[in-house]
């Protein structure tokens, strides 16, 4: 923002938008853009993965952000590192008394109630997460570097035995399933893959977005897009509503958008949606006032089984469907 009372400050004050309110800090718009000063907006990579890994510094060699105190990397600051370092002397008494009652020398920044370390680290333009080296080797996660593999509804056969997925496996104490999935080939029945994302005017599940009178005249409908090739093939027409079911019998009532934006044998719809059930309008199960205007299918419903494997984040960005018209 230029000038008003928003000046200097970046739109929506992206993370991190460090310490208190009274540190004024305009929030990051750049992940890890060292050409700025970090009191201004500049940043280093975080430092979380320790110091070092098989012998091998983990931290930042000779880069630093701009003004930084500190010309080399540095781990994430606790209140050990201020008085390492003789800044603990720009504490105010109550952060002092704050940081003691935490942990005292073990007082993190992240744990710090005062977000006393943050302000000095910052006076001094370090990053209170500490200044690393980009991590390419993720050694905690199952693929250490990140491998393809295909995704546990497929029709690309021809890739699972280059690219497969897991076994089989507990994750903690629950049984997750993979490779019994995917080697199920459903693709004959349900050969459209079918991917979702999000819509500029509607957040989230919906709920609050679709219940702006602005937005929802922007979005009323929930929709598939689908390739012209394929609503061709299949019938469809634009404008119109069609079934999309996935192979484990969820299906959605949506509206057709006969689009070149997606691919012939793919099709995207939006998660943004809820009210309807497998064609059923269920405003009456709302609670006076307080349906939203704009109602639809969740995408959901048409996804099906499957889990990241560091995560455990639901699949529902990759799976098949088939497409027919209502």
């Amino acid at each position: 923002a230029v000038g008003g009372p928003a000046d200097g400050d970046y739109y929506g004050l992206p993370w991190p938008c460090w310490g208190t309110a009274e540190m004024n800090h305009p929030g990051t718009p750049n992940l890890y853009d060292m050409s700025k000063p970090v009191s201004e907006g500049g940043l280093t990579f975080r430092a979380r993965f320790g110091v070092e890994r098989d012998g091998d510094n983990l931290l930042a060699e000779g880069v630093y952000s701009k003004n930084s105190e500190i010309q080399d990397g540095y781990p994430e600051f606790t209140m050990q590192m201020l008085m390492d370092l003789g800044w603990d002397g720009d504490l105010t008494d109550e952060e002092r008394a704050s940081i003691e009652a935490v942990a005292g020398p073990k007082t993190n920044w992240k744990t710090d109630l005062s977000g006393g370390i943050q302000r000095v680290a910052i006076a001094h333009e370090c990053a209170p997460f500490g200044n690393a080296k980009a991590r390419a080797v993720v050694w905690t996660f199952p693929d250490p570097v990140p491998i393809h593999r295909e995704p546990l509804y497929t029709n690309r056969r021809d890739l699972i035995e280059d690219y497969p997925t897991y076994e089989d496996r507990h994750s903690y104490r629950l049984p997750t399933l993979y490779a019994s999935i995917q080697k199920n080939d459903v693709s004959k029945d349900y050969p459209i893959i079918l991917t979702s994302g999000r819509l500029v005017e509607y957040e989230g599940g919906g709920e609050e977005t679709r219940s702006n009178p602005w937005l929802a005249e922007l979005q009323q409908d929930m929709f598939v897009e689908i390739n012209t090739r394929d609503a061709n093939n299949l019938g469809v027409r634009d404008g119109e509503q069609c079934w999309v079911e996935g192979p484990e019998g969820g299906k959605v009532k949506v509206m057709a958008m006969v689009t070149e934006r997606v691919g012939a044998g793919v099709a995207f719809m939006p998660f943004h949606f809820g009210g309807h059930y497998q064609g059923e309008d269920l405003r009456d199960k709302y609670p006076e006032g307080a349906a939203p205007y704009v109602l639809g299918e969740s995408a959901n419903v048409a996804f099906t089984y499957g889990y990241d494997s560091v995560t455990q984040m639901q699949e529902s960005k990759c799976t098949l469907c088939k497409i027919t018209a209502a």
